[in-house]
């Protein structure tokens, strides 16, 4: 650790929820916070935004805000640290800085229409094929990824297509070169630093869908295909180091290098110290992210797990395969809505109240199922339900029903990756929930491990500013900063996990494709 007395990191982690930022000290600790909402907008149905001046604001008032509570100043900020939600994006002038849209996040499905007709379309099956022909013969794996290509509502390039179809004053702008894309990293940085950077950092851009994780670079086929001008795109650059500047002067009354940005389940990766080859961890969050170090090697999957960057810097570069369950906090404040629970923690006491659901399954596809099933016509709902079925019960299968989805996508991990996965260490705001650790434990037959802090994102991002700034040294020393709050081990028996996880599949299956 570094000689020098009193270094601090400030670490921003704007989710799909909340804006949070925190000051860790050298040592690791938490010396101050602050944490605000993030309003989401529904103008249509299907529509999801985030209006940016609004959201801007909310950034400035909660780093001042954790300054404050740290009881420092900015002057005494060592490095900045920032994770964002990916895929969440917005086009802006380069001249003007002046945004032409709200941000359209990653749960907005307004592009399903073009989604399904690239995914029927000659264009894509020819791609298909090509690459699968190119995999037979090669047997690179970039092109065994290839072979299952499809646009997703959830990555940037049909939302993007999207805009530039239905925003004459954004497609003017972008064939004329003056219009910019960025995610909220690439327009977070552009503000910070006064209109200097329009960039993003490697993790981001492997989940954009227009960016090629095996080659790390944009692909040209693809903006040809969706329409996208190479002129709207950001640069890529590393996920730490000190290319980022610094904040502008004004913004906090002294300026703060900026040395870290980078996609909030790689930070959370970096964060949860899975630094090694096979090392895991889940997030639980708005959604559910279970995400492996895949080492220097991209995964190559065609059920549903994604390769993408987990972070590069300088000669470093280590990738991750991801698996995703669209609707995890959701469900819980949906539960709230529904007046079922008046909190978060309420849902995990009243679930506890019964020792079991009464046999109620609940399928949790507000946003349709994602891998290994990946079918967005998916339905959500109960099933099962009897006279004897109380709110309780109905509380439990929601929580259940996460378990059951982590339990889904961890198998699939198992048998396309060769790694023993005996320890799963989990974050986010929903892992404080005892229940769904413990079945998460049971079904999988691994420890899950819970540290004392659930914001793995914000110290991930914290840990590599620091260790880009000089804060801490290496990898290795921000590990001895890592503090487990409690491990759950596996009670059930394998063979009954197995049964309650076949029943709840089968309870699945009656809810596919639901929708047309």
């Amino acid at each position: 650790m570094s000689d020098k007395p009193n270094q601090y990191v400030a670490t921003l982690d704007i989710g799909t929820s909340t804006v949070r930022c925190i000051i860790i000290n050298d040592r690791g600790n938490h010396v101050g916070s602050s944490t605000k909402p993030v309003t989401l907008l529904y103008p249509q149905p299907g529509y999801v935004e985030i209006e940016p001046e609004h959201l801007w604001e909310t950034v400035l008032d909660v780093i001042k805000l954790a300054i404050k509570d740290a009881n420092i100043e900015a002057r005494d900020i060592t490095c900045l640290g920032i994770s964002t939600q990916r895929c969440t994006f917005i086009t802006w002038n380069k001249k003007t800085g002046k945004h032409y849209h709200n941000f359209i996040t990653w749960k907005d499905l307004r592009a399903d229409s073009l989604v399904r007709q690239h995914n029927s379309s000659y264009m894509m099956w020819g791609l298909r094929f090509g690459a699968k022909c190119l995999y037979t013969v090669t047997r690179q794996k970039r092109f065994l990824a290839a072979s299952d290509l499809k646009a997703m509502n959830v990555q940037i390039v049909c939302r993007l297509e999207w805009v530039l179809q239905h925003v004459p004053e954004v497609r003017w702008a972008a064939q004329n070169g003056m219009a910019v894309y960025g995610m909220l990293d690439s327009w977070l940085l552009y503000r910070l630093t006064g209109g200097k950077l329009h960039v993003t950092d490697a993790s981001c851009a492997s989940a954009s869908g227009l960016f090629d994780p095996f080659t790390l670079q944009y692909v040209d086929l693809l903006l040809r295909m969706y329409h996208i001008p190479a002129s709207m795109l950001p640069h890529v650059c590393d996920s730490g180091g000190d290319h980022f500047g610094l904040t502008a002067p004004h913004l906090f009354g002294h300026p703060v290098p900026i040395r870290c940005s980078i996609a909030d389940q790689s930070a959370s990766l970096f964060g949860s110290c899975c630094f090694s080859e096979g090392d895991t961890k889940v997030t639980l969050g708005t959604g559910t992210f279970l995400n492996v170090n895949t080492g220097r090697q991209p995964h190559a999957s065609i059920s549903g797990l994604y390769p993408l960057v987990g972070w590069r810097v300088a000669d470093e570069l280590v990738y991750m395969a991801e698996g995703s369950s669209s609707d995890t906090a959701t469900l819980i404040n949906w539960l709230q809505d529904m007046g079922l629970a008046s909190s978060p923690d309420e849902t995990s006491k009243i679930a506890a109240s019964v020792s079991h659901t009464d046999g109620v399954m609940f399928i949790p596809s507000f946003s349709g199922i994602q891998a290994p099933v990946n079918d967005s016509r998916a339905a959500a709902g109960f099933i099962g339900l009897k006279p004897t079925t109380r709110p309780a019960h109905l509380v439990r299968a929601v929580l259940e029903s996460i378990a059951f989805r982590i339990a889904q996508v961890y198998q699939l991990l198992k048998q396309e990756i060769n790694y023993p996965c005996s320890l799963v260490r989990v974050d986010g705001g929903v892992s404080s929930n005892d229940l769904i650790l413990q079945m998460t434990a049971d079904l999988t037959g691994s420890q899950i491990e819970r540290a004392d802090s659930v914001e793995m994102s914000a110290v991930g991002a914290a840990y590599l500013a620091g260790i880009s700034a000089g804060v801490w040294k290496d990898k290795e020393e921000v590990m001895k900063l890592r503090k487990v709050d409690v491990s759950f081990m596996p009670k059930d028996k394998n063979e009954k996990a197995e049964e309650k996880l076949n029943e709840w599949t089968r309870a699945l299956d009656r809810f596919l494709h639901w929708y047309s």
